[in-house]
């Protein structure tokens, strides 16, 4: 089975204490990769970042927060909007301290992809094909 959900969304960025800014996060479910979402942000035309999230979490974190590591959602409702708040940091600099960039997206919006991407491999029903990775392992050893 091969079969592909794909959202383009306008998101906003906030990096260093700046101010939001939009840019374009480009979101993909591949059935052939259930347990992932990947999401490409970018902006004029330049790709800013590449992450593989874990769908599951992605969906929790539209509840509550979740995540301790490099990736990290919390819901955010302020007033009418009702955002999702994804926060991620890179590796460790030499005087400790690490990149972190946040971004805010519309929570809706975000539902609505996992509403299609569950349409195609529901929750639980996800295969992450270990069985024939063992099998293969074997047949070359």
């Amino acid at each position: 089975m091969h079969a592909l959900v794909r959202k383009s969304l306008v998101v906003q960025l906030q990096a260093h204490g700046t101010e939001r800014f939009p840019v374009l996060a480009h979101l993909c479910y591949d059935a052939d990769d259930p347990f992932a979402v990947t999401v490409v942000f970018a902006h004029d035309g330049r790709v800013l970042a590449r992450w593989n999230l874990d769908r599951g979490m992605l969906g929790e974190g539209m509840r509550k927060p979740v995540g301790v590591g490099d990736v990290r959602f919390r819901p955010v409702t302020d007033g009418p909007s009702e955002e999702l708040c994804m926060e991620f940091y890179g590796d460790a600099h030499a005087d400790g301290g690490r990149q972190h960039a946040t971004v805010f997206v519309w929570a809706p919006a975000v539902a609505a992809f996992l509403r299609e991407t569950h349409a195609v491999v529901a929750p639980g029903e996800e295969d992450a094909g270990v069985d024939d990775f063992l099998a293969e392992v074997l047949a070359g050893s």
